[in-house]
């Protein structure tokens, strides 16, 4: 499975040329050697890398990084890793961690999928966010979705049991899908019987609230690792 994943053809995402400001451009120069992971085919040692054992949530594409930065400051117990490929988000997220102190927080500028497969041990993670990840609308783009069965495989597969997923978007139709593929993993469990609530202490994201105004209606999931497999 992991070899399969490591090589697939197919990604989830498409490196854009959005511009960089100046001052993303300066924090990643400047701050992603302190707050930075770089990608290698190597297992982390997640106590090492924040200097304590401490509860671990990832964050998968958090976009421009206000979300990922606002949960971080509000739970300080709990250490977190963001994950995006791309530049200006990741420059953004370095600055507001940077503002804010953050120790509890890094990142990775890298391909989810292969951070997954390579760097994160198996039964490591209490938490893995999915915010609004690319919907790819096009029925022949489907197949470029993050949630298909291989990935909640592998994602299942690094959480602890007891572990959770939580997982948010705008778009029905593949709320439906991540619902549909979420439920055919064994390894999971629903924890309401359908889609869930939206917990307080996810803050709106600003594709969250661009999918509002525009009349999407926003469904959230959470599934936990069930405590024997």
């Amino acid at each position: 499975m992991s070899n399969e994943l490591a090589t697939r053809p197919v990604r989830s995402f498409v490196l854009r040329q959005s511009r960089t400001s100046t001052a993303q451009r300066r924090a990643v120069d400047t701050l992603l050697p302190r707050y930075g992971i770089p990608y290698a085919t190597a297992l982390l040692d997640l106590p090492r890398v924040f200097g304590r054992d401490a509860p671990r949530v990832i964050e998968i594409g958090f976009g421009m990084g206000e979300t990922t930065a606002a949960i971080a400051t509000n739970h300080p117990e709990m250490d977190f890793i963001g994950v995006e490929v791309h530049t200006p988000g990741v420059g953004n997220l370095l600055k507001l961690v940077a503002a804010g102190g953050l120790s509890n927080v890094r990142v990775i500028q890298h391909d989810a999928v292969e951070v997954f497969t390579h760097m994160i041990p198996e039964g490591s993670l209490d938490g893995i966010h999915v915010y609004f990840p690319d919907p790819w609308p096009k029925k022949r783009h489907h197949k470029r979705r993050l949630v298909q069965p291989a990935f909640v495989l592998l994602a299942a597969s690094r959480l602890k049991p007891g572990g959770y997923i939580h997982l948010a978007t705008d778009w029905v139709e593949y709320a439906e899908q991540m619902l549909e593929v979420l439920e055919a993993e064994p390894r999971l469990e629903n924890t309401t019987g359908g889609f869930a609530q939206k917990p307080a202490w996810r803050p709106e994201t600003k594709f969250e609230q661009r999918g509002i105004r525009l009349g999407h209606e926003v469904r959230d999931l959470v599934f936990r690792r069930r405590a024997s497999d």
